[in-house]
């Protein structure tokens, strides 16, 4: 057996709705959002899981708790999966910074690696982060089936990480809607991709606005 990395984005929150920034505020899930985590757990309960990971953001906690309910498994809160942090940009529409921190926003978009939105966090930073909780999950999980719940920006730098993409390209290069899940399996050649950004669990409800 090997390890099966289970990447799942926590579901729809009104600011995911309105396509507003959101790194560091804690919005709970919307109706729809409570709905995509009980049809993912329903799909997805089956499987023999090893452990749960989360970020801190209520968003992600809420996502799985469902599945760890249904499970009986307690999940593992860790502060680096948590979104990356807009700081000035929080809570605001893409035109709205763009029209307030035009040069940032500008310099952001062309390499978010290493230019951040105002007052907020570098793309390599979050990568540091997120990877050094992957390498505690690889640690205690060598095999089986483990599932991180975590967030649009996280989730893109991780895989982009994993699969030798530069991550000054993630918002460019994968998609990650909110509750579509990724697959990436540990084998002996590295990691591999076996599913990007599935949402064929959420039914109707894939047609439901909220990036």
């Amino acid at each position: 057996m090997t390890l099966k990395l289970y990447l799942l984005r926590h579901g729809q929150t009104t600011f995911s709705r309105e396509d507003v920034f959101c790194g560091s505020i804690d919005p709970p899930l919307t109706a729809a959002g409570e709905q995509m985590a009980q049809t993912f757990s329903a799909s997805y309960q089956h499987l023999p899981w090893q452990a749960v990971y989360t970020s801190p953001m209520q968003r992600t906690q809420a996502t799985a708790q469902p599945l760890c309910t249904a499970l009986s498994l307690k999940p593992e809160v860790r502060d680096g999966l948590r979104e990356i942090a807009y700081g000035q940009w929080e809570g605001q529409s893409k035109d709205a910074v763009d029209q307030t921190y035009h040069d940032d926003y500008l310099r952001w978009l062309a390499d978010p690696a290493w230019y951040p939105p105002t007052g907020g966090e570098l793309a390599v930073t979050v990568a540091s982060r997120v990877l050094s909780v992957l390498e505690e999950i690889k640690q205690k999980h060598p095999q089986g089936n483990v599932l991180v719940v975590s967030h649009k920006a996280t989730l893109r730098i991780l895989l982009c990480s994993l699969l030798g993409i530069d991550v000054g390209r993630f918002r460019y290069r994968l998609g990650m809607p909110v509750g579509a899940i990724s697959l990436v399996e540990f084998g002996t050649h590295g990691p591999l991709l076996l599913a990007l950004a599935d949402r064929t669990h959420l039914g109707d409800l894939r047609d439901l606005p909220g990036t």
